[in-house]
């Protein structure tokens, strides 16, 4: 049960819970887990470039000739760039930050890899970057220093647009998401 608390989002009862379970009902499965976990915590490492977890030195995105290697988005995490993968509307390069900056916790740009970041900028032949961080406090805190040190080095620096999510209904939306869909609207057509 001590381990499981450690996930995300599991609590005590959840834990004592997913124990009973595993014990109870499926051993199979718990050794299956365990199995799995170890194998990944063994064979998964950072990629050298982008900072996303790969079984190789360099992730299949990162090897791949049909990304256009002069857009770099950064996101938080890994699960941000499988979102956006999945959605299968962007085709570039990607940075990991792991995180974002979060001074109360102790985040800050060294332990991001703003200095991998910093040097793959200098490496790499870049035109744009979109900033693709959380829509969060830290987010948006993460995303300024970004731009201030992507657009210190002359490449286009860009913003993921907020607003109205596709199916939302106005009069459920809150204040910041409508002031931002207002402040973000784009001309469809003008006389």
């Amino acid at each position: 049960m001590q381990a499981l608390k450690r996930l995300p989002g599991v609590g005590p009862k959840t834990a004592q819970r997913m124990a009973f379970h595993l014990l109870e009902r499926d051993r199979s499965g718990a050794l299956e887990i365990s199995v799995a976990l170890k194998q990944a915590v063994e064979a998964v490492l950072h990629c050298e470039r982008c900072n996303n977890f790969s079984e190789e030195l360099r992730c299949l995105i990162c090897t791949s000739s049909k990304r256009d290697a002069s857009v770099l988005c950064i996101v938080e995490t890994p699960a941000d760039l499988d979102s956006i993968e999945e959605a299968g509307v962007y085709q570039g390069m990607y940075f990991v930050l792991m995180g974002h900056l979060s001074p109360i916790d102790g985040i800050g740009p060294e332990e991001l890899g703003i200095d991998r970041l910093t040097k793959l900028l200098e490496s790499e032949d870049i035109a744009e970057v979109i900033l693709a961080t959380n829509l969060t406090v830290e987010g948006e805190a993460t995303a300024d220093f970004l731009g201030d040190l992507v657009g210190s080095r002359s490449i286009s620096v860009s913003r993921l647009a907020r607003g109205v999510p596709v199916g939302g209904e106005l009069e459920y939306m809150d204040q910041g998401t409508l002031r931002q869909a207002f402040e973000g609207r784009r001309l469809l057509h003008s006389i």
